[in-house]
């Protein structure tokens, strides 16, 4: 799964990867957790890429109430066709959550060490998502979002056995691009993303709570200074 990721890329980057012309300002989060808010890359009604900011767990358009959100923070790829929450979403409402790279934590007695992933080259992680629009009872609108799942890589698999859909950048298009009403194809696009192409590394617990965010949490544990409190 994806439950913890890292956003800190230059505005300029994703103005150039995606060619965004009116571009959201956007500030680095060193532990996004679900239900905040985050960068979501989609196509405008003129199919262009855009950046907006939409809250992290989905709310789909039929659900009763929104606390469904903190269940809805991941997508399985694999049967988000069948499934109706999802297969709607899959054929016009397409997303890409654009990272620096994502946490997992590993077993260590009765405590879980964290462990941050990224790709070897230092290129943003493009992470493949679906996004709703909710309307509250009272008339609030509320943008949300999912990020799909895939098994694990060997890097990723003595962890945990599921991890995000990495999109190579050469398939964001294609991924973005509205087209006909129809869907994606899955089973080609939301494959394990290589794991010889990424690295990890232990980092501090402080990532365990999600009130700590600094630039601090993604070094590597052994260049920390000095032991870190909680």
């Amino acid at each position: 799964m994806c439950g913890r990721f890292v956003f800190d890329l230059p505005l300029d980057l994703l103005i150039e990867l995606f060619g965004l012309s009116a571009p959201t300002a956007v500030t680095p989060n060193f532990n996004v957790a679900p239900t905040q808010r985050v960068a979501v890359i989609r196509p405008d009604e003129a199919g262009r890429p855009r950046l907006d900011l939409l809250s992290w767990g989905l709310i789909p358009s039929w659900a009763k109430e929104r606390s469904i959100a903190s269940r809805m923070i991941n997508a399985r790829s694999e049967t988000a066709g069948e499934k109706p929450a999802f297969r709607r979403l899959l054929k016009s409402r397409r997303c890409l959550l654009p990272a620096s790279g994502f946490y997992e934590w590993k077993s260590e007695g009765k405590r879980k060490a964290p462990l941050y992933f990224s790709l070897k080259d230092g290129s943003p992680l493009l992470l493949a998502g679906l996004w709703d629009s909710w309307r509250s009872p009272e008339g609030e609108v509320i943008e949300s979002c999912t990020i799909l799942t895939t098994d694990a890589n060997e890097l990723i698999d003595p962890f945990h056995d599921r991890m995000p859909v990495i999109l190579p950048a050469r398939c964001y298009r294609s991924w973005l691009q509205p087209g006909p009403d129809q869907l994606p194809p899955l089973p080609e696009l939301c494959l394990p993303y290589p794991a010889e192409l990424m690295q990890v590394w232990p980092v501090s617990p402080l990532v365990n709570s999600v009130h700590n965010n600094c630039a601090e949490l993604v070094r590597p544990l052994q260049e920390c200074a000095a032991p870190l409190l909680f």
